[in-house]
């Protein structure tokens, strides 16, 4: 038999800092052949788990961790060896979530991300972002996709450099699974450039999920909670002498097309429901940390 491969596990909680021991964590891990391994409670954090090694597809396991009165999360696939410790960090929320915006006041985040401020004096900048404030979930939202683009390394870079005015009118005000805004129309190219390299795929048909959408891509660096970058080509403006088309970020859970129609745009038309940015949140933060990057970290956390 080959030697055991190893699985160490650590638990977050939404302020991204080690879950407060002792808890009682139930804890599954089930291999890549459907063959359950493990299921039961445990009191501590940080744990280490000799599980069987297959040299195939088997090694594929998932692990999903669940406490009481917090949501349940996990990932998959989580490729285990015999020759290495695999780390897993997992993050749980509350079922009944608050958010903490003390980092995320009009003067950090404006200084962070100047589009927010665009186009308005101060007092007018700093009434319409508290008003978001005030909604919680659009702001976390805005948030989420602010940190999200930083993160995004284009040729030229990152999102977030062409993004020139953000929309605060109408139907175009920020929601909590997307916001509009204007950006550089070099953006498309950049995005188009990041496509050719693999690291974003077109969305066809965009117009189906974003009415007046005229092309998208959506990022595909990880299997869950990516951004896509959707454009309304035909809503044109000049800003400051640079042409801008209208631009609208969001974050779907999950990168399959086909998952993101039947367990999250079909749901949320049946419900009435939007995409939840603290499941955004926490979805977004486990992917970054399995994938080995930065922290995805916005300006606020989730008490």
């Amino acid at each position: 038999m080959p030697a055991p491969s190893a699985l160490r596990l650590r638990i977050f909680d939404g302020t991204r800092q080690p879950f407060a021991a002792p808890a009682k964590f139930l804890i599954t891990i089930t291999d890549g052949n459907q063959t359950q391994h493990i299921r039961q409670y445990y009191p501590q954090n940080d744990i280490t788990f000799s599980l069987p090694f297959f040299d195939n597809f088997g090694d594929d396991y998932t692990v999903i961790v669940w406490a009481e009165g917090y949501r349940q999360a996990g990932f998959t696939p989580v490729k285990l060896s015999n020759t290495y410790t695999k780390e897993l960090d997992i993050m749980l929320v509350s079922t009944d979530p608050g958010f903490s915006f003390v980092n995320a006041r009009f003067p950090a985040a404006s200084a962070r991300y100047p589009f927010i401020a665009a186009a308005a004096d101060n007092p007018t900048g700093e009434a319409r972002y508290d008003n978001i404030v005030e909604k919680e979930r659009p702001l976390a939202c805005l948030l989420n996709l602010c940190e999200a683009m930083s993160q995004i390394n284009l040729s030229q870079g990152t999102p977030l450099d062409y993004i020139k005015e953000m929309r605060w009118d109408g139907d175009f005000a920020p929601v909590q699974d997307r916001f509009f805004a204007w950006c550089d129309v070099a953006l498309i190219n950049q995005v188009r450039i990041a496509a050719a390299t693999g690291n974003f795929a077109v969305e066809n048909n965009p117009g189906l999920f974003h009415p007046g959408a005229t092309s998208s891509w959506k990022q595909i660096q990880f299997g869950e909670a990516n951004v896509q970058l959707t454009f309304h080509e035909n809503d044109k403006t000049v800003i400051n002498g640079v042409s801008c088309v209208l631009v609208e970020p969001d974050i779907d859970y999950y990168q399959d097309l086909a998952a993101h129609a039947i367990f999250e745009v079909i749901p949320n038309a049946v419900t009435h429901s939007l995409t939840d940015p603290v499941q955004v949140y926490v979805l977004r933060w486990i992917a970054g940390r399995t994938a080995g990057i930065p922290e995805f970290a916005p300006l606020y956390t989730i008490t």
